[in-house]
């Protein structure tokens, strides 16, 4: 069925009005309580030198030129005042693990969205990229206030399914995002690492600063199961019946040497790096984009 048609249908319908609701109670309740503090906000782009005509702000003339050529020259800028924005979201199997409230899905879809009403609200510039193995769906940059129904539609039509190929998809979203911005990955990350490692560097090369949200459930990462369990893979058909106690110890070990090369490699390509927690309030993924904006305009200045 075209996707189109699936829009119509009940249960779609329900799925975009509860992501749309609850996007906007979160950024609203985050928004309220940092008093709607200006952390965007217009920047400009030194572009060339021309000469000085009468009239021109005197505030833009070069004096360093001056001093060297006793010429008058004036900067030209090109103002930019809209943060281009990816939101690259995991729709693999593996995200499809979870309970109540949310699974690591509806969690992952819930935060891409509470950015994007956050960013269209600074009338700042939201594209979007669902993935699994490839590109699901896409939605182009725009900056229009009703560009949000665009994103969740993409998200709701895109259950998840498949594995996960990062180095693919982060190299197809730098070849069809040319332009630098802010690209932010919301994933579980269970991927290749050397493939991640290399399409972060890619991106980074490009000129894009990343924002990670590694997305993990309770039982993920506190592997507190008990009595006989039968474990089954969401992208594979392997299962493995076990008593999880006694595997516990050698779980956990495991995790966090993932955890540490995931941390270590993101930090020696510059990437900022969130590991959410599905049962953590949703407004600290806010928090974690506002400093990572905060730090990026710091640099910049």
């Amino acid at each position: 069925m075209p996707a189109s048609k699936r829009f119509l249908h009940p249960e779609a319908i329900g799925r975009i009005a509860r992501l749309d609701l609850r996007a906007r109670q979160i950024v609203e309740g985050f928004l309220s309580g940092i008093h709607r503090s200006p952390y965007f906000g217009q920047s400009v782009e030194f572009v060339q030198h021309r000469e000085y005509v009468a009239g021109d702000d005197l505030r833009h003339v070069d004096w360093k030129v001056w001093a060297k050529h006793d010429r008058y020259y004036v900067k030209q800028f090109e103002e930019d005042t809209n943060l281009r924005c990816t939101l690259l979201v995991d729709v693999s199997n593996s995200m499809r693990y979870g309970g109540a409230p949310m699974n690591k899905f509806e969690y992952g879809a819930t935060i891409a969205i509470s950015l994007a009403y956050l960013l269209l609200g600074q009338q700042d510039s939201v594209g979007l990229l669902a993935f699994d193995e490839r590109v699901r769906n896409k939605t182009p940059q725009r900056t229009r206030r009703t560009h949000l129904n665009s994103l969740i539609q993409a998200l709701t039509v895109s259950e998840p399914a498949h594995k996960t190929d990062l180095e693919s998809i982060l190299r197809e979203a730098a070849e069809a995002y040319p332009r630098r911005g802010l690209m932010v990955l919301v994933s579980d990350l269970f991927a290749d690492r050397a493939g991640l490692f290399k399409g972060i560097k890619l991106l980074r090369q490009r000129g894009h600063d990343v924002l990670v949200f590694h997305v993990l459930d309770d039982d993920e990462l506190d592997f507190d199961f008990s009595g006989p369990t039968r474990f089954e893979g969401l992208e594979s058909n392997d299962f493995l019946n076990c008593n999880p106690r006694a595997l516990r110890e050698g779980y956990l070990q495991a995790l966090n040497g993932y955890l540490e090369e995931i941390r270590r490699g993101l930090a020696q390509n510059d990437v900022e790096y969130a590991l959410l927690r599905t049962s953590q309030p949703l407004d600290q993924a806010l928090a974690a984009f506002v400093a990572n904006r905060q730090a990026a305009n710091v640099k910049r200045n």
